[in-house]
């Protein structure tokens, strides 16, 4: 059976994080298997992106 782990990342808007930081950390999770399921963003409350992320895991339980 395929199993899955799961991470959230956090991108809040008064760290001003940019579009190309944003790219660097999420292709530096891809090169790691991660993969993006999701997001959201909530610029009305001022609080950012929310990102959601699994990968598969090789052995049925949680990989580093």
């Amino acid at each position: 059976m395929r199993t899955f782990e799961y991470d959230v990342l956090f991108f809040p808007m008064s760290r001003k994080t940019g579009e190309a930081e944003m790219k660097n950390i999420l292709n530096a999770r891809g090169a790691k298997g991660w993969e993006v399921v999701s997001f959201s963003s909530s610029e009305f409350a001022n609080v950012g992106y929310t990102v959601f992320l699994k990968r598969e895991t090789t052995d049925g339980g949680a990989a580093s």
